[in-house]
């Protein structure tokens, strides 16, 4: 009784047994995966290869040896042993085959919520880049600002230009002045003299 009471509190990450029960516990994954291989052994050229010499050494035996044969010519016991091959192979491919479909119907749920993830996500872009263009569409490009700045040294070179020109005008002109004022003043003195 202690020693049980021992294991009980040895092991507190799993249920305890409330009671037996006279059902035999089979582990599905287990026979799945048997069922599996044995239906893949079975649908082998190797099978059928091995099936087939058996089958024809089977005949070849019983025909060869006519009294006292294993098996004599109709060959009922080996129909009887085909026939309980046939009935234990068709279920374990169903299973092999459902099993598969298993599967393959997982498969195609996680795909398609694979499918349905990527386009919420592509939608959610979509709308986000849709947002930043409106909020964009107000502000100045970088193209924008270029050309913006080479108008305004265009602008800034012709007003230089101008403003160069007048001033070599209003030289010029103040030369010309100031040479009429000398010219004037060496007539006037040599008027005076």
């Amino acid at each position: 009784m202690a020693s049980e009471r021992t294991r009980r509190t040895d092991r507190m990450d799993q249920p305890l047994d409330r009671s037996r029960s006279l059902r035999p516990s089979v582990d599905t994954e287990r026979f799945g995966r048997i069922s599996e291989s044995v239906a893949r052994h079975i649908g082998s050229w190797a099978f059928i290869l091995w099936m087939t010499i058996a089958i024809i050494v089977w005949v070849g035996l019983n025909l060869v040896i006519s009294d006292g044969a294993p098996d004599p010519f109709p060959f009922i016991f080996l129909t009887l042993l085909l026939s309980l091959q046939a009935s234990y192979a068709a279920p374990l491919i169903l299973l092999a085959q459902n099993r598969q479909a298993d599967r393959d119907r997982v498969q195609f749920q996680e795909d398609r919520q694979r499918t349905e993830r990527l386009l919420a996500d592509s939608d959610y872009l979509a709308r986000e880049i849709a947002g930043l263009r409106l909020a964009l569409g107000d502000m100045a490009t970088r193209d924008y600002v270029r050309s913006e700045l080479r108008d305004q040294v265009d602008d800034i070179i012709k007003a230089l230009d101008a403003q160069t020109k007048a001033q070599t005008k209003a030289i010029a002109k103040a030369e010309r002045r100031a040479e009429r004022r000398a010219e004037r003043r060496v007539g006037e003195d040599d008027t005076a003299e």
